[in-house]
């Protein structure tokens, strides 16, 4: 039986991420996996065009080679502070005298929803319906076979720059490859991290990727609310590099070590550093390096907070916050993150999927992994094949994201 094959393509600030995967009748593969440094992209946006194709092409190939298959069309990860989010509420009369919802009841009042005032350098790259209501009877998942007259839905919009979604698609395309949609990253996170009974209590996620921090917020299963905040890992690095005097490439060796300032295992209070010029090592110590990280990672949090706050009720969100991305395996973050939200934190990793090596189910693999996932409900409105097949997972998945998405 043939395999339907899918990718994930995670255009990162720091790297570039791929990943291969095939739906078979015993459901979704990881087959393989790719990454290539990133060096085009700052904060979620193109700077170089060249160095971003060339970027995607590395990590396509390494996908590729231990796939063992050839890629042509992916499921592309977008982000920036160009991304806004809003709900908005449709309603449209049942058609058909025998007055019950349709498929086609669904899309018409889902397009309706899509009728906004948008500038015309803006597009929309998520419908998300959040519920239905059928005359009047509000929280309805499925409304397709009920008997009514009248159908609303309330539907969380995303939309992005129309030249920053551009840049991103044509680096794509010069890459050899087709994007079969855009997925804004921390949806995609989500499908590979959370679980339905988080979304469903009210759930942040937050995606600390290298340029960016992604927000979203989950709550009775569906997405609320959208953003991202435009400081990242690289911001933190660069701090460490200032504050100690030493190159990048030693701050983000230190970051990884020590993270928020932790004593190591041995009560060691102070660390060894390479000067600028890397001809030499000098001393740092442990309290030095919570001066300068912790007061960068308060600040993102509570930027992420400060974003939530402002549009999501305090009551919606009981649950808990989950950190992913690269960030999140900053030593010390958790707690830092549980001081700022007053909720309980954990490190989300990628669960949902087979072929999961250790090294590959890693917080930072947890967007071009949710790619897969978001491709496997997409793709299904253009391909029998993926929906009839691995139908417990496939269930699972439209659970999580809805049947229908843009």
């Amino acid at each position: 039986m043939k395999h339907e094959t899918l990718c994930g393509l995670d255009i990162g600030t720091t790297k570039t991420c791929a990943v291969v995967a095939v739906d078979g009748p015993s459901g979704l593969e990881i087959v393989g996996v790719g990454e290539a440094p990133s060096m085009g992209m700052r904060k979620g946006v193109v700077i170089d065009l060249e160095a971003t194709i060339k970027s995607i092409e590395a990590a396509t190939e390494k996908a590729e080679r231990m796939a063992g298959m050839h890629v042509g069309d992916v499921f592309v990860g977008i982000t920036g502070e160009h991304i806004r989010s809003t709900n908005n509420r449709a309603v449209v009369a049942i058609a058909g005298e025998d007055r019950e919802v349709s498929a086609t009841d669904v899309r018409r009042v889902v397009d309706a929803s899509k009728i906004i005032n948008l500038p015309s350098d803006r597009q929309i790259i998520h419908a998300l319906p959040r519920y239905f209501t059928v005359d009047g009877q509000e929280g309805v998942d499925d409304p397709v076979g009920m008997a009514g007259g009248r159908l609303e839905v309330d539907t969380h919009l995303i939309t992005g720059g129309s030249t920053f979604i551009t840049n991103v698609l044509k680096c794509v395309h010069r890459a050899g490859l087709e994007a079969c949609a855009l997925v804004f990253e921390p949806l995609a996170s989500a499908a590979s991290t959370l679980l339905p009974e988080e979304r469903q209590v009210g759930v942040v996620m937050l995606d600390i990727g290298g340029g960016t921090t992604d927000i979203a917020v989950f709550s009775f299963g569906s997405a609320i609310f959208t953003a991202t905040v435009p400081v990242g890992g690289n911001v933190l690095t660069n701090d460490i590099s200032l504050g100690l005097k030493t190159t990048l490439a030693e701050a983000e060796s230190v970051k990884k070590r020590f993270g928020a300032g932790i004593v190591g295992e041995d009560g060691t209070t102070a660390f060894e550093v390479r000067t600028l010029d890397g001809r030499a090592n000098k001393e740092a110590t442990v309290e030095t390096l919570r001066s300068i990280v912790v007061p960068r990672v308060l600040e993102t949090l509570r930027m992420a907070k400060a974003k939530i706050v402002e549009s999501v009720p305090r009551d919606l969100v009981l649950g808990e916050v989950v950190l992913t991305g690269g960030g999140s395996l900053l030593p010390g973050i958790g707690a830092l993150a549980e001081d700022v939200f007053g909720l309980p934190v954990r490190v989300g990793a990628p669960n949902a999927v087979g072929g999961l090596t250790e090294a590959v189910a890693q917080p930072q693999y947890a967007t071009a992994i949710g790619l897969v996932l978001f491709g496997v409900n997409g793709a299904g409105e253009e391909s029998d094949g993926v929906r009839r097949r691995g139908g417990s997972l496939l269930a699972r998945i439209r659970a999580w994201l809805g049947d229908l998405w843009n």
